[in-house]
């Protein structure tokens, strides 16, 4: 495995997964709100009494998130180039289905990203955009 193609290909689907999150929310009614989960889920883990303010939250989401999703892209690159597009689509879809399925389990509601059809649909559309993106850098930085 090539370390630099790996993180490079992690940035760019996560970034990818970012901009389209970012981008829609400000502008599509029925965008999933992400970003309202990572600032859940921040806000749970943080001791009784402790609130940040809600920029705090935002900033420490979008770090994190970013972080988290490019370790987790960066796994295109655990197979040969050959199959990073195919690997980035199974991560991708893996990842938008768990992101619609289990906020409400873990108490971090449902509407950010189950609210209505469109929701859902978007929700696994833009996780399997990052995927794609990071399958098809990984594939182009190994040729």
């Amino acid at each position: 495995m090539d370390s630099f193609a790996a993180t490079t290909s992690g940035i760019v689907g996560a970034t990818t997964l970012t901009l389209l999150h970012e981008t829609a929310r400000k502008t599509v009614v029925d965008a999933p709100r992400i970003d309202l989960l990572g600032k859940r889920a921040i806000a749970k883990l943080l001791p009784i009494g402790v609130s940040p303010s809600e920029d705090t939250l935002y900033t420490a989401s979008m770090v994190g998130d970013i972080m988290s999703n490019a370790a987790y892209y960066g796994l295109v690159s655990l197979d040969s180039p050959k199959n990073a597009v195919r690997n980035g689509t199974i991560l991708g879809l893996a990842a938008g289905v768990g992101a619609v399925l289990l906020p409400g389990p873990l108490g971090l509601g449902e509407g950010p990203s189950n609210r209505t059809v469109a929701t859902k649909l978007m929700t696994i559309g833009w996780y399997l955009a990052g995927g794609l993106a990071a399958g098809l850098t990984y594939k182009l930085l190994k040729r």
